[in-house]
């Protein structure tokens, strides 16, 4: 069966469900996007490894990764293989080397473990034209494109951290990880990235 290559994107706030956010998916040789509405803990699974972030304490897909490593077991790939009536299914194919199976999975929590064990995403032809749109004023301004961005520009971050120190920063970071806000703890992340730089 042939197989689209895909990446992630990013992630947004859902613009026709409250307290629901898109997963895009982009086509990796092409222009072609997947949005997928997720929920607020499967984004925030999503995000926090898109972000480098390491909690105190295991998520539940880190506890799989975990477990997982425990009994040598990989995850190889994940394929997002259906498209009905709006919902998307998944399967991940494991391999503890001596056997490869496959297993039925959300799509939300499939993409957080591949994005865990850094394996590829990949959906079907059927899928993609079924799913697939193609933004064409993507790259000038995502907004009027249909995807909201959540991060603020650097001005406005800049602006809102003016009378921050670094130290007071860094603080902040450590105390936004310990209460798991990962939004702004992805935030305060960027903010010392850039000031570290400057």
């Amino acid at each position: 069966m042939d197989k689209i290559k895909l990446k992630v994107l990013g992630i947004s706030y859902s613009q026709t469900q409250t307290g629901a956010y898109a997963l895009i998916l982009a086509e990796d040789n092409g222009e072609r996007r997947i949005p997928i509405i997720i929920g607020g803990f499967e984004a925030q699974a999503i995000a926090i490894e898109l972000e480098g972030l390491k909690p105190p304490r295991p998520l539940t897909h880190d506890l799989f990764v975990n477990f997982a490593d425990a009994y040598s077991i990989n995850i190889i790939d994940v394929t997002i293989n259906r498209l009905e009536e709006g919902i998307f299914y998944s399967e991940i194919t494991c391999d503890n080397g001596n056997s490869r199976i496959k297993i039925d999975a959300r799509t939300s929590d499939s993409i957080a473990l591949a994005l865990r064990f850094k394996c590829p995403i990949y959906t079907t032809p059927a899928v993609m034209e079924k799913a697939g749109i193609e933004l064409e004023t993507e790259k000038n301004d995502d907004r009027e494109a249909g995807v909201s961005k959540t991060t603020l520009s650097r001005e406005e971050q800049k602006e809102k951290y003016a009378q921050k120190t670094l130290e007071d920063l860094k603080k902040m970071l450590n105390e936004a990880i310990e209460k798991e806000n990962y939004e702004l703890a992805s935030e305060l992340r960027d903010e010392i990235n850039q000031r570290e730089k400057e």
